[in-house]
């Protein structure tokens, strides 16, 4: 008598085996699909959270946008710090560039600003969006000292 044919509890052995094997595969698929559904789970929150930062990041770049916009860095720069364009007296043509690098004089430093000290408030970090933080006044202006010699 061989072993597959030796009866257990009335059945035959392969029986009993098979039986068993069909049991952990039954069980093995059940845990892998209980597993699957918890990963699943945790990459819909990953994805929920995936968009929620990029909404997060295009309102950020709108801010962005808002404060760098060049005619209200132009107002902050007139109001804090007395800062204008400049005069067109002041600019250098092309060949006046080219003469004053090629000349051996050394350059002449320009005239120290003095900034205007900045309100209470203006070191505050701006984050508003609906409306603008410019003052209607600029603040007065202290004169340069004197160099000494």
């Amino acid at each position: 008598m061989n072993l597959l044919d030796r009866r257990l509890l009335g059945f035959r052995t392969l029986d009993v085996a098979l039986a068993v094997f069909l049991v952990v595969l039954i069980l093995g698929v059940y845990l892998a699909k209980t597993l699957a559904g918890g990963e699943r789970g945790r990459i819909a929150t990953a994805e929920r959270e995936i968009a929620e930062e990029r909404q997060r990041i295009v309102l950020l770049e709108a801010e962005v946008a808002h404060l760098e916009r060049p005619e209200r860095l132009a107002a902050l720069a007139r109001a804090y710090a007395g800062l204008g364009p400049v005069a067109a007296s002041r600019e250098i043509t092309p060949q006046g560039l080219a003469d004053a690098l090629q000349s051996p004089q050394a350059p002449v430093p320009p005239d120290p600003v003095v900034a205007a000290p900045a309100p209470a408030g203006a070191l505050d970090t701006e984050t508003s969006t609906v409306a603008e933080d410019v003052p209607a006044a600029a603040p007065a202006t202290t004169p340069a000292p004197e160099p000494k010699p």
